[in-house]
């Protein structure tokens, strides 16, 4: 897994996500850091991503009192220190000891919600039960009605509050960066299930609600239509995602795709949002746009390589101390008080180094 066997920092060294990233980097190999940092084809669904919130900028309202900011949530009766989740991600054993365990705890420890992903070890009951708190789990489809029923029943059984149905990978992408390293995650290697994905419908969808006791929602979500149809289906939340750009190319960035599926949902359910969700100040924007919540995949997996469950608890007070300083200078002292008029729609800005303009220039995001 590591690049080098250079001795690991201590965790209160990292002072800014960057460092976390930088570490990451210098600790996986080629092949691995292409598979987290990489998209498919020419990966302008994921720059559309990072423009997407670079689009927006802040409308600051000034003497506000903002000496107290209280930054958590409840979602899907789960109560959240900050409104960010841990993304479900797969195989992320290649790049932390414990894999999914890991993220569970790290989210667990600060107070977030961590979705564990069907596609990665240690397996629903050992993920689930590898720490206190509550968690929800990303499911893959691989089996007809017996295989479904099947899974639901372990998820419940194992305690997780919540069931996400990913509805973006009917194939697998092409995702040129692990093809030039000839590389493919572990979980997709000899992946005969994989075809079950690409039947997925909206009826299969609905039968998996209706065996299910906690709430299910569907993860890749990206238009009002869809939106609209998830609510009439009576799932329980909207996750808005394009997969962090690794499965269709050219699509709209995440988000840029919130404020129509907001319209349409009319508050009838919370509504999550991923895809480059880099700093705090990202999730503020998404949520003065209407998310409830945002989801970090990336920036989790480099924290999780660089410093394991340290990095991971580290990473979401960098983001809670980052998410409380935009609030403040925007003018608010809860999430309830962020609204549209908090934001307005500008160019995005020609900055080729992106969001962390201070990592070396030899990484590659």
């Amino acid at each position: 897994m590591s690049a080098s066997n250079h001795p690991p920092r201590p965790v209160d060294s990292f002072h800014t996500t960057a460092d976390l990233i930088e570490e990451a980097y210098n600790r996986l190999n080629a092949s691995i850091w292409g598979y987290v940092a990489g998209g498919a084809e020419s990966e302008t669904t994921k720059r559309r991503n990072r423009d997407s919130f670079d689009s927006y900028a802040f409308r600051a309202r000034v003497l506000r009192r903002v000496d107290k900011v209280d930054m958590s949530t409840t979602l899907l009766g789960s109560k959240l220190r900050i409104p960010v989740l841990f993304a479900p991600m797969g195989s992320m054993d290649v790049f932390v000891e414990g894999g999914g365990a890991a993220g569970v705890e790290a989210a667990c420890r600060f107070g977030v919600l961590p979705i564990v992903s069907s596609v990665t070890p240690p397996g629903i009951a050992p993920a689930g039960k590898s720490h206190p708190g509550d968690k929800w789990f990303q499911l893959y489809i691989r089996g007809d009605d017996v295989w479904k029923a099947d899974m639901v029943r372990q998820i419940e059984d194992a305690g997780y509050k919540a069931l996400l149905l990913t509805v973006d990978t009917a194939v697998y992408s092409i995702r040129e960066r692990q093809i030039n390293e000839r590389w493919l995650p572990p979980t997709k290697r000899g992946d005969s299930g994989a075809d079950w994905q690409a039947m997925f419908d909206w009826d299969t969808a609905s039968r998996i609600r209706d065996m299910a006791k906690i709430p299910v929602f569907l993860k890749g979500v990206q238009t009002a239509e869809d939106a609209e149809l998830s609510m009439q289906r009576g799932f329980d939340a909207v996750y808005v995602s394009n997969h962090g750009g690794r499965q269709l190319d050219h699509a709209s960035g995440s988000l840029d795709m919130l404020p129509e599926i907001v319209e349409v949902v009319k508050g009838r359910a919370p509504i999550i949002v991923d895809g480059a969700v880099s700093r705090g100040s990202d999730a503020v924007k998404a949520i003065a746009l209407g998310a409830s919540a945002v989801a970090v995949g990336r920036l989790q997996a480099y924290a999780l390589a660089a410093a394991g469950v340290e990095g991971g608890v580290r990473l979401l007070e960098i983001l809670e101390k980052e998410i409380l300083t935009t609030m403040a200078l925007v003018g608010v002292s809860s999430l309830s008080e962020l609204t549209p008029a908090h934001v307005r729609s500008v160019p995005p800005p020609a900055n080729p180094d992106g969001p962390f303009p201070h990592l070396p220039k030899h990484i590659k995001l």
